[in-house]
């Protein structure tokens, strides 16, 4: 900041004092004050002013400098607000506020991206991992089968079980992309909630047949609000993740609605190795996949997390009971939306 640039900005204030020495000029004029007297007086008047400006532009200066070269040291300049050197000017102390409170919405903006960047990041870590056993399994069933008579149905229905777990793994991926940007992908319409289970159950419906699923349909003819696609591979995850953890006798996913007051239930229930009480409020948590998924290679703590994340932007409520070794309760709650949706 030079002198001049100074003075420019203080133009209205030198301004005010020539109005000020031409008004009093006048008025000593009128008293009869001598013009040597008058000549001395603006003359200590003047230089009164110059010194003035001259130590405020000094102090600014210098201080404005020494905030340049904080900033310029700074690793993260976007800081400057935390290390300014204090001051006693009511407009220094206000610009620092502001600058605090406008820091701290780019700070949170950007713990909010690297959270993002960290957790996508570790969600394509474990896509691969869960990529990677389908594609192992298909190419060990086609080594041992290279010549064309070893083949047999048995293994067209497991490679096909495999392929369809591929697709899913693919289906989540692409799913987990667009899940922060759902509100521009779906379509909330209503929908009989038992055609979508079906589609549901075809979608995996080789893996199903693979690993001994039984499904027991209890669903009526009922219909919820929501976006079809996209409950639709919610209810096929949790289905997926029935069998993950089913028993080794085999297998049963019992599938409910009941209707009541303002509100749809959708329960998905298996007769599986069920969750630890302890274990139960962190099932939806990312990444976690307690006692029962450190003893299963394949768990990685993701499928849930999506379910739960998605359901949340559908407006979905998303509970889960379990009993250790009995059963486990998936629980889909949809708010009637005849109100916001229904209306001609």
């Amino acid at each position: 900041m030079t002198f001049l640039e100074f003075l420019r900005d203080k133009l209205l204030l030198l301004l005010f004092h020539m109005l000020c020495m031409l008004l009093s000029f006048i008025y000593f004029s009128i008293c009869g004050l001598k013009n040597n007297q008058m000549f001395l007086l603006y003359i200590l008047w003047f230089f009164l002013l110059a010194v003035w400006f001259f130590v405020s532009w000094y102090r600014r200066n210098r201080y404005f400098r020494e905030i340049f070269q904080i900033l310029d040291e700074l690793d993260k300049p976007y800081l400057i607000s935390e290390v300014m050197p204090d001051s006693w000017r009511l407009e220094d102390r206000l610009c620092r506020r502001l600058l605090k409170q406008s820091n701290k919405s780019v700070i949170d903006a950007i713990h909010h991206l690297e959270n993002e960047r960290t957790e996508y990041k570790e969600f394509i870590e474990n896509w691969i991992h869960e990529v990677k056993l389908p594609l192992t399994a298909m190419n060990l069933i086609c080594d041992n089968h290279k010549r064309k008579d070893s083949w047999c149905p048995e293994d067209t229905r497991r490679l096909k079980s495999l392929l369809g777990e591929l697709e899913n793994d693919v289906d989540k991926a692409l799913y987990y992309a667009r899940s922060d940007t759902v509100c521009q992908d779906y379509m909330i319409r209503e929908i009989p909630l038992k055609e979508v289970v079906l589609a549901a159950i075809h979608r995996i419906q080789s893996y199903l047949i693979q690993n001994g699923a039984v499904i027991d349909m209890q669903v009526g003819d009922v219909n919820v609000y929501c976006d079809d696609k996209w409950l639709e591979f919610i209810i096929s995850q949790i289905m997926i993740n029935a069998v993950k953890y089913k028993k080794d006798e085999g297998c049963r996913i019992t599938i409910r609605t009941q209707k009541e007051d303002q509100k749809t239930i959708l329960s998905i229930e298996d007769n599986g190795i069920g969750i630890r009480p302890e274990e139960l409020g962190r099932i939806f948590d990312k990444g976690f996949t307690g006692t029962n998924g450190r003893q299963n290679r394949q768990s990685t703590g993701i499928g849930l997390y999506l379910c739960m994340k998605l359901s949340r932007k559908l407006g979905i409520t998303l509970d889960a009971q379990s009993e250790a070794g009995v059963c486990t309760r998936i629980i889909l709650v949809f708010p009637d939306g005849s109100r916001y949706f229904g209306r001609e």
